[in-house]
Parts: structure tokens; C-alpha cells; sequence
């Protein structure tokens, strides 16, 4: 029971870092905060370094690495450093390519569902609708950043290019921002494809209930009526005996 309510509580502390980490990485984006700048840059780094500690405390942990590798990818991917903190590594020459690596710490978020997945047991849909907030998210930046609009007008673009409407009031030119609509045509397609698939299993199964209920009292009045019949055999057979003795 402790180490249960430990594992929720560090989960809670995990989920609330990645809010903040996330809603920071929107402000940065819309042009409301400088994320390299203090005092966000102390909190983001602050968060990075968490984020980090938990990824190879697990790693370490881990019976099988290439297992934890595999199903915790979303994990390694946000904590790429990506911040003037780690200007040595001369990724700061190339600036825009700087801003792209923040986007992974949107990741975060697909990341953190996917551990809690098994704890809180969600379905298929509620997952794959976190990655779909996370992916549109991060398309959104980088239309953002590739064809210089505001985070506003990014984010109405993605929306409406993930739903499959795609007003065309606003187009991407870049290369980048195609790409992005290409990841953003393919998950809308999937997004829609499993909503509409698990709405008809939902009525299917409901269909599938109604159906067994029916059966069942079929079977049920099948039995009574099999009981019925053998009452009326049995009074027949003795009806036939009753009247064989009084001939005798």
C-alpha cells in the first residue's frame, strides 16, 4: 500500500512537470515568454534535469534495456538538450534547428501517457487522442516557426488539417510546413479512422447485447416449453395406462 500511494505521488509530481514544461513551451511559441531567458530558463532546465534523472534512474533499473529503449522513446526524445544551457555542443550556431529540438519536449507528454497507460489501464482511443494533442501541438510549432505566422494561427491550421476540414484560408509554402501537414494529413486519417471504428464497435456491442438478451429468453422459453411438453407425454402415457388397467 506505501508503495503504491509513493508511485502515485511521484507520478502526480512527474504529470505536474510536464504541464508546466508543456504550457511554458506554448507561451515560448506564442511570444508571451523567453524560455532561455531567467527565470524560465531555471525552471525549464530545472524540469530538464528531472526529467533526465527519471529516464536513466529507470534506464538502470531496467531488466531489459533494449525493451525500456523501445517502449520508452517519447521519454529519451524530450530530454534531448535543447536550450543555451548547452551552447558548447555548437547547436547554437544553427538556430532555427535549436528551436526545433524544443518541440520534443511536447514529447513529455505522449511519454508520461504512455506510463500511466498500464497503471490507469485507459483504452486504445484516449491514447492514441494524447499522442494527437501532443503531435498537433508540436506541428503547430513548427508551422509557426517555418512559415512565420503567430502560434494562434498555427495551431487553427493544424487543427483544422488533423480534422481533415482544411479551411485553406491558411497554406504552407516551406518545406518544413509540408511536412508537417503531411504528418498532420496521415494522423487525421488515423484519428478519424479509429473514432468512427470505435463508435460502431460501441453500438455493435450494444447491438450484441440486445441480441444475447434476446437469445437468452428464447432459450429460456424454449426450456419451458420443452417442460410443458414433457408434462403432457407424461399425463398421455398415464392416461393410456389408466385406461389399459380398467380394460384389464
Amino acid at each position: 500500500m506505501h508503495n503504491k500511494l509513493t508511485y502515485i505521488t511521484y507520478q502526480i509530481i512527474i504529470a505536474i512537470l510536464a504541464i508546466i514544461s508543456i504550457v511554458m513551451l506554448i507561451a515560448y511559441y506564442a511570444k508571451q515568454i523567453n524560455i532561455d531567458a531567467y527565470p524560465y530558463s531555471l525552471i525549464d532546465n530545472g524540469i530538464w534535469l528531472v526529467f533526465t534523472i527519471d529516464y536513466f534512474t529507470r534506464l538502470v533499473r531496467a531488466k531489459d534495456k533494449k525493451a525500456f529503449f523501445k517502449n520508452n522513446i517519447f521519454d529519451l526524445l524530450s530530454i534531448i538538450p535543447a536550450s543555451s544551457l548547452f551552447s558548447f555542443f555548437r547547436i547554437s550556431q544553427i538556430g532555427r534547428t535549436l528551436k526545433m529540438l524544443k518541440l520534443f519536449r511536447l514529447l513529455r507528454l505522449v511519454g508520461f501517457t504512455g506510463r500511466l497507460a498500464t497503471f490507469f489501464k485507459r483504452n486504445e482511443l484516449v491514447y492514441y487522442l494524447y499522442i494527437s494533442v501532443a503531435v498537433i501541438m508540436v506541428a503547430a510549432a513548427m508551422f509557426c516557426i517555418s512559415e512565420r505566422v503567430s502560434y494562434q494561427t498555427a495551431l487553427w491550421w493544424a487543427i483544422t488539417t488533423a480534422t481533415t476540414i482544411g479551411y485553406g484560408d491558411v497554406i504552407p509554402k516551406t518545406g518544413i510546413g509540408r511536412g508537417a501537414a503531411i504528418i498532420l494529413m496521415l494522423l487525421g486519417i488515423g484519428f478519424i479512422g479509429m473514432l468512427t471504428g470505435t463508435i460502431t464497435e460501441f453500438f455493435a456491442k450494444e447491438d450484441e447485447a440486445k441480441m444475447g438478451q434476446q437469445l437468452d429468453r428464447l432459450e429460456a422459453e424454449n426450456h419451458a416449453l420443452h417442460a410443458e411438453l414433457d408434462e403432457i407425454k407424461q399425463l398421455l402415457i398415464d392416461q393410456r395406462q389408466g385406461e389399459h388397467h380398467k380394460e384389464k
